[in-house]
Protein backbone atom coordinates (compact mmCIF):
# COMPACT_ATOMS: atom_id res chain seq x y z
CA UNK A 1 0.00 0.00 0.00
CA UNK A 2 2.91 2.34 0.84
CA UNK A 3 4.18 2.14 -2.58
CA UNK A 4 0.72 2.65 -4.35
CA UNK A 5 0.14 5.76 -1.96
CA UNK A 6 3.82 6.60 -2.91
CA UNK A 7 3.08 6.58 -6.77
CA UNK A 8 -0.70 8.28 -5.89
CA UNK A 9 1.39 11.60 -4.55
CA UNK A 10 3.95 11.74 -7.20
CA UNK A 11 0.93 11.61 -9.99
CA UNK A 12 -0.78 14.97 -8.17
CA UNK A 13 2.62 16.18 -8.59
CA UNK A 14 2.65 15.83 -11.47
CA UNK A 15 -0.61 17.26 -12.30
CA UNK A 16 -0.67 20.26 -10.37
CA UNK A 17 0.01 23.73 -11.72
CA UNK A 18 3.11 25.09 -12.50
CA UNK A 19 4.18 27.61 -11.01
CA UNK A 20 4.27 31.24 -12.87
CA UNK A 21 7.40 32.03 -13.75
CA UNK A 22 8.56 35.56 -14.48
CA UNK A 23 8.83 36.58 -18.18
CA UNK A 24 12.44 37.53 -19.13
CA UNK A 25 13.03 40.88 -19.98
CA UNK A 26 12.99 42.16 -23.52
CA UNK A 27 15.82 42.92 -24.90
CA UNK A 28 16.86 44.39 -28.40
CA UNK A 29 19.67 42.86 -30.42
CA UNK A 30 19.90 44.31 -33.75
CA UNK A 31 22.73 42.60 -36.20
CA UNK A 32 26.04 44.30 -35.53
CA UNK A 33 25.09 46.83 -33.08
CA UNK A 34 25.42 46.96 -29.14
CA UNK A 35 22.44 45.02 -27.16
CA UNK A 36 19.76 47.96 -26.20
CA UNK A 37 20.70 46.65 -22.63
CA UNK A 38 24.63 47.42 -22.86
CA UNK A 39 26.91 49.82 -21.99
CA UNK A 40 28.56 51.68 -24.49
CA UNK A 41 32.32 52.25 -23.81
CA UNK A 42 33.30 52.93 -26.86
CA UNK A 43 31.10 53.70 -29.97
CA UNK A 44 33.86 55.24 -32.67
CA UNK A 45 33.74 59.05 -31.73
CA UNK A 46 34.81 59.83 -28.53
CA UNK A 47 36.84 58.60 -24.95
CA UNK A 48 34.77 60.12 -22.69
CA UNK A 49 34.88 56.78 -21.05
CA UNK A 50 38.05 56.01 -20.39
CA UNK A 51 41.29 58.12 -18.33
CA UNK A 52 44.75 56.71 -18.37
CA UNK A 53 45.56 55.24 -14.92
CA UNK A 54 46.91 58.21 -13.26
CA UNK A 55 43.39 59.82 -13.82
CA UNK A 56 44.29 61.86 -16.77
CA UNK A 57 41.89 62.39 -19.65
CA UNK A 58 42.72 59.53 -22.32
CA UNK A 59 44.82 60.53 -25.30
CA UNK A 60 44.36 57.68 -27.53
CA UNK A 61 44.45 58.48 -31.04
CA UNK A 62 40.54 58.02 -31.93
CA UNK A 63 40.38 58.24 -36.12
CA UNK A 64 37.89 56.22 -38.39
CA UNK A 65 36.06 54.53 -35.20
CA UNK A 66 38.94 53.08 -34.18
CA UNK A 67 41.13 54.13 -30.63
CA UNK A 68 44.71 53.27 -31.25
CA UNK A 69 47.18 52.74 -28.18
CA UNK A 70 48.84 56.37 -27.57
CA UNK A 71 50.95 57.28 -24.46
CA UNK A 72 49.95 54.55 -21.70
CA UNK A 73 47.22 52.07 -20.88
CA UNK A 74 43.79 53.54 -20.62
CA UNK A 75 41.05 52.23 -17.92
CA UNK A 76 37.58 53.32 -17.99
CA UNK A 77 36.11 55.63 -15.40
CA UNK A 78 33.40 53.35 -14.32
CA UNK A 79 33.96 50.00 -12.76
CA UNK A 80 31.87 46.09 -13.43
CA UNK A 81 31.78 42.98 -12.05
CA UNK A 82 30.36 40.34 -13.57
CA UNK A 83 30.16 41.07 -17.18
CA UNK A 84 29.54 40.31 -21.06
CA UNK A 85 32.04 42.03 -22.80
CA UNK A 86 32.05 42.37 -26.68
CA UNK A 87 35.36 43.91 -27.99
CA UNK A 88 36.87 44.43 -31.19
CA UNK A 89 41.13 44.58 -31.70
CA UNK A 90 42.96 44.98 -34.64
CA UNK A 91 46.92 44.63 -34.43
CA UNK A 92 49.80 46.56 -36.84
CA UNK A 93 49.79 46.08 -40.64
CA UNK A 94 52.13 44.82 -41.58
CA UNK A 95 53.42 43.01 -38.64
CA UNK A 96 56.79 43.75 -37.53
CA UNK A 97 58.68 41.90 -34.82
CA UNK A 98 58.23 38.34 -33.26
CA UNK A 99 56.85 36.13 -30.14
CA UNK A 100 55.70 38.86 -27.54
CA UNK A 101 57.11 42.09 -29.77
CA UNK A 102 54.48 41.81 -32.07
CA UNK A 103 50.60 43.50 -31.70
CA UNK A 104 51.02 43.22 -28.31
CA UNK A 105 48.19 44.12 -25.49
CA UNK A 106 45.78 42.52 -22.79
CA UNK A 107 42.22 42.86 -21.84
CA UNK A 108 42.18 43.37 -17.81
CA UNK A 109 39.13 42.21 -16.29
CA UNK A 110 38.16 44.24 -12.94
CA UNK A 111 41.61 45.41 -13.70
CA UNK A 112 43.26 42.71 -12.52
CA UNK A 113 42.60 39.70 -15.23
CA UNK A 114 44.19 39.67 -18.11
CA UNK A 115 42.92 38.50 -21.63
CA UNK A 116 46.37 38.43 -24.01
CA UNK A 117 45.92 40.59 -26.73
CA UNK A 118 48.82 39.72 -29.45
CA UNK A 119 49.47 39.19 -33.41
CA UNK A 120 49.48 35.07 -32.92
CA UNK A 121 49.12 34.74 -36.85
CA UNK A 122 52.03 32.76 -37.79
CA UNK A 123 53.70 34.13 -34.98
CA UNK A 124 54.74 31.14 -32.33
CA UNK A 125 55.39 31.99 -28.42
CA UNK A 126 54.41 30.56 -25.44
CA UNK A 127 51.19 29.40 -25.11
CA UNK A 128 49.97 30.49 -22.50
CA UNK A 129 50.81 34.25 -24.28
CA UNK A 130 49.34 33.91 -26.84
CA UNK A 131 45.85 35.55 -28.22
CA UNK A 132 43.50 34.29 -26.30
CA UNK A 133 45.67 33.14 -23.43
CA UNK A 134 44.24 33.96 -20.05
CA UNK A 135 47.90 35.20 -19.35
CA UNK A 136 50.41 32.49 -17.89
CA UNK A 137 47.80 30.82 -16.79
CA UNK A 138 45.42 28.66 -19.99
CA UNK A 139 46.62 29.19 -23.55
CA UNK A 140 43.57 29.12 -25.52
CA UNK A 141 41.93 25.93 -26.74
CA UNK A 142 42.73 26.89 -30.45
CA UNK A 143 44.34 29.71 -32.40
CA UNK A 144 41.83 31.49 -34.18
CA UNK A 145 43.53 34.50 -34.97
CA UNK A 146 43.51 36.13 -38.12
CA UNK A 147 46.18 38.20 -40.14
CA UNK A 148 47.69 41.19 -38.88
CA UNK A 149 45.38 44.66 -39.43
CA UNK A 150 42.27 42.26 -39.86
CA UNK A 151 39.31 43.29 -37.34
CA UNK A 152 39.18 40.41 -34.52
CA UNK A 153 36.61 39.96 -31.44
CA UNK A 154 36.52 38.80 -28.36
CA UNK A 155 33.40 37.95 -26.72
CA UNK A 156 34.00 37.25 -23.10
CA UNK A 157 31.68 36.00 -20.19
CA UNK A 158 32.97 37.30 -16.92
CA UNK A 159 32.22 36.44 -13.22
CA UNK A 160 33.92 37.80 -10.13
CA UNK A 161 35.15 36.03 -7.14
CA UNK A 162 32.83 35.14 -4.54
CA UNK A 163 33.70 36.17 -1.02
CA UNK A 164 32.68 34.45 2.07
CA UNK A 165 32.24 37.14 5.30
CA UNK A 166 35.64 37.08 6.09
CA UNK A 167 36.79 38.07 2.97
CA UNK A 168 38.17 34.94 2.01
CA UNK A 169 37.35 33.43 -1.81
CA UNK A 170 34.99 31.05 -1.68
CA UNK A 171 34.90 30.78 -5.44
CA UNK A 172 37.69 31.92 -7.54
CA UNK A 173 36.95 34.17 -10.83
CA UNK A 174 35.61 32.51 -13.91
CA UNK A 175 36.02 33.45 -17.45
CA UNK A 176 34.84 32.84 -21.00
CA UNK A 177 35.96 33.64 -24.34
CA UNK A 178 35.48 33.02 -27.49
CA UNK A 179 37.67 34.44 -30.10
CA UNK A 180 36.43 35.32 -33.35
CA UNK A 181 33.07 33.28 -32.86
CA UNK A 182 35.36 30.02 -31.89
CA UNK A 183 35.25 29.25 -28.22
CA UNK A 184 39.08 29.39 -26.82
CA UNK A 185 38.72 29.60 -22.69
CA UNK A 186 35.63 27.75 -21.42
CA UNK A 187 34.32 28.82 -17.80
CA UNK A 188 37.89 28.39 -16.20
CA UNK A 189 39.00 29.68 -13.38
CA UNK A 190 41.25 32.06 -12.78
CA UNK A 191 43.71 34.35 -10.56
CA UNK A 192 45.20 38.12 -10.63
CA UNK A 193 47.89 38.60 -13.66
CA UNK A 194 50.56 40.97 -12.61
CA UNK A 195 50.62 44.22 -14.49
CA UNK A 196 46.91 45.67 -14.17
CA UNK A 197 45.49 48.52 -12.25
CA UNK A 198 44.64 47.04 -9.35
CA UNK A 199 46.37 44.56 -6.60
CA UNK A 200 43.88 42.97 -4.63
CA UNK A 201 40.59 40.58 -6.37
CA UNK A 202 37.38 42.61 -5.28
CA UNK A 203 33.76 42.93 -6.50
CA UNK A 204 34.04 45.51 -9.08
CA UNK A 205 37.09 46.82 -10.84
CA UNK A 206 37.67 49.07 -14.37
CA UNK A 207 38.16 47.33 -17.48
CA UNK A 208 41.69 48.10 -18.47
CA UNK A 209 43.57 48.06 -22.01
CA UNK A 210 47.32 47.58 -21.66
CA UNK A 211 49.40 50.15 -23.93
CA UNK A 212 52.74 47.33 -24.61
CA UNK A 213 54.02 49.95 -26.74
CA UNK A 214 52.23 48.69 -30.06
CA UNK A 215 49.94 50.73 -32.00
CA UNK A 216 46.81 48.35 -31.76
CA UNK A 217 43.53 49.45 -32.11
CA UNK A 218 40.24 49.04 -30.21
CA UNK A 219 36.57 49.37 -31.58
CA UNK A 220 32.87 48.66 -30.75
CA UNK A 221 33.27 47.62 -27.09
CA UNK A 222 30.05 47.58 -25.01
CA UNK A 223 29.24 45.81 -21.64
CA UNK A 224 26.37 44.11 -20.03
CA UNK A 225 26.56 43.76 -16.40
CA UNK A 226 25.74 40.92 -15.54
CA UNK A 227 23.70 39.67 -11.94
Amino acid sequence: MAIVAAAFALALAWCAPAQEMKQPTVVGAPEGKAPSDAIVLFGGKNLDEWIYTDGKPAGWIVKGGAMTVKGGGVMTKREFGSMQLHIEWATPKPPKGTGQDRGNSGVYLAGIYEVQVLDSYGNETYADGSAGAVYKQYPPLVNASRPAGEWQTYDIIFHVPIFDPNGEIMRPATVTVLHNGVLIQDHVEIKATLGGVRNVEGPKGPLYLQDHNHPVKYRNIWVRELE
